[in-house]
């Protein structure tokens, strides 16, 4: 008995799995319906502002007596936010007594004076006044400022290492 009901329980097993496979795309489908969906908004408010970055300190190498002009450069760059105006100046220094057309790095109280100038030709010196700023705009992405220095001829003081520290103000 048990052997006659052997074929007729796998036939009914195969019965039912054919049966849940053809069910199965309809139940499927009945759960289906349109997808959802959202929108949502993104938003930045970009405020004027510019960044100083690369700064490169400017050296005058090693020199013996101050006979003539000793020359160098350094560059710095500025970014700021298109369109933005915006100015460019250099302080004195730190060394008291200098000014923006004679500044002076120091070694206790010997001093070298040097001056700094926003053109090759060395003849516009660079200040932290309106009538020696230097003026632009923004662009979005790095611009790079070289500044001129020159150590004229003069008296030389003591041998020794000699140094100032100049601050760049951007303002916009």
């Amino acid at each position: 008995m048990l052997n006659t009901l052997r074929p007729a329980f796998g036939r009914l097993k195969l019965e039912l799995g054919s049966a849940a496979l053809l069910i199965l795309p309809f139940a499927s489908s009945s759960h289906a319906g349109t997808p959802a969906t959202a929108n949502f908004n993104v938003n930045v408010t970009l405020t004027a502002a510019c960044v100083i970055s690369n700064v490169q300190n400017l050296n005058f190498g090693s020199q013996g007596v101050l006979t003539a002009d000793v020359d160098q450069t350094s560059t710095f760059s500025v970014q700021c936010t298109n369109t933005t105006p915006y100015t460019v100046g250099l302080d004195n220094g730190s060394t008291s007594g200098a000014t923006a057309a004679a500044r002076k790095m120091a070694n206790g109280s010997a001093t070298v004076t040097y001056t700094l100038y926003s053109d090759s030709g060395r003849t516009t010196v660079w200040g932290n006044t309106t009538a020696d700023w230097v003026a632009s705009a923004g662009t979005g992405v790095t611009q790079v400022f070289t500044v001129y220095g020159r150590v004229p001829a003069q008296s030389t003081p003591a041998p020794g290492s000699y140094s100032d520290t100049v601050k760049v103000t951007v303002t916009y």
